[in-house]
C-alpha cells in the first residue's frame, strides 16, 4: 500500500501517503492502495463534491 483515503469533517476526499501521518482535521476511510485505486475509490464515493455543511442547507 502506498496511499490510503482520508477524509474530513466536511466529508472531502483526498489522497494521502500512507507513510505520512494526517494532516490535521483529516482522518481515515480505511481504505488504501495503489494511487490508482485509491482515485477510483474516491470517484466511487463521493458522489456530491459540496460541502456537508452546504449539503445540509438544501
Amino acid at each position: 500500500m502506498t496511499h490510503r483515503v482520508v477524509v474530513n469533517d466536511e466529508e472531502q476526499y483526498a489522497l494521502w501517503p500512507a507513510r505520512k501521518n494526517n494532516a490535521p482535521g483529516w482522518r481515515d476511510t480505511g481504505f488504501g492502495g495503489t494511487k490508482e485505486e485509491c482515485l477510483a475509490h474516491i470517484g466511487r464515493v463521493w458522489t456530491d463534491m459540496r460541502p456537508l455543511s452546504l449539503r445540509g442547507r438544501s
